[in-house]
């Protein structure tokens, strides 16, 4: 922290990217609002059905803290978080989904817990659903061709094959190290956010969150974990087709392993996998979908 941060009271800055949204923003608007904490909500709006954003615009016109941005069409979430940093005017930048509720308090915990380590940092925050329960993601080892393939196919239930996702293990009594944390709860302050170049604008839904995560890790900065930093998650509250969203989610894991090392060996390595990659993506989409389809009984 600087002598700068000390006199003045650091200040904590939302960041909404919000496309198709729904009700949920609401809620996650009314929860920013009810914390003391937080200085300024800026709501980057990709795209949202009109009567959804006189809802928003009304919620919004209570409050002083919140700014709207829109007219620059659905840029993507990568692009939309690092048009609202820029746009931000506090000390801290706390990345929030337009559908995550999060408690009073937590900016807070994440902002000590960055606090207490090196620059770069980032530190995530734990994600609920609508029980209570853990959601996935929210805590997750490091990703990469390995550990991938572990996660993404039934090795991962085999003896001695660990997935990268860590919410079947014992909830950590407060901050610890983590390769990975989930951006729909995520804050750094702004001499990180410019010192790894904000978000990888390559990456237009899903992935940019593990990307930034090893941009702070190569930097030889620290990725926390704060599970006392909770926000419940609605999570797919989007009116978008699934599809879509799993064409993104394999583009971005194309991006990700491509620019996981100089060099052509990445690259090569990315050619071969990508079928791979796509086929078990593919798999997955049609696994989900037959979940989610009405009983023939």
């Amino acid at each position: 922290m600087t002598v700068q941060d000390k006199i003045q009271p650091p200040l904590i800055s939302v960041v909404m990217v919000s496309y198709q949204t729904g009700p949920a923003l609401l809620q996650s608007i009314r929860a920013v609002q009810d914390d003391p904490d937080i200085h300024e909500l800026i709501i980057v709006d990709n795209g949202n059905p009109t009567a959804d954003r006189e809802a928003f615009y009304t919620a919004a016109a209570k409050a002083g803290l919140v700014r709207i941005v829109q007219g620059q069409g659905n840029i993507g979430f990568a692009r939309g978080c690092n048009y609202g940093a820029a746009l931000a005017t506090g000390n801290y930048l706390f990345f929030l989904n337009p559908d995550a509720v999060v408690e009073r308090g937590a900016a807070r915990k994440l902002a000590n817990a960055g606090d207490s380590v090196q620059r770069p940092w980032i530190a995530g925050g734990m994600l609920l659903n609508s029980i209570g329960e853990e959601q996935r993601g929210a805590r997750r080892g490091a990703l990469n061709y390995v550990s991938a393939m572990i996660s993404f196919t039934p090795l991962h239930r085999l003896p001695g094959m660990r997935s990268i996702h860590r919410d079947d293990e014992p909830l950590p009594d407060g901050p610890v190290p983590m390769p990975t944390v989930s951006g729909a709860n995520l804050m750094t302050d702004r001499a990180s956010f410019d010192q790894i170049k904000g978000f990888d604008e390559g990456y237009f839904l899903h992935v940019e969150d593990i990307a930034i995560c090893r941009d702070v890790r190569q930097a030889g900065g620290a990725v926390i974990f704060v599970p006392d930093a909770r926000a419940m998650h609605h999570g797919s509250t989007s009116d978008i087709a699934p599809i879509w969203v799993e064409w993104h989610k394999l583009k971005g894991l194309f991006r990700y392993f491509w620019t996981s090392q100089p060099g052509a060996g990445a690259k090569i390595a990315t050619i071969l996998g990508a079928p791979i990659m796509a086929a078990l993506l593919a798999a997955r989409f049609v696994m989900l979908s037959l979940r989610k389809a009405p009983s023939d009984r």
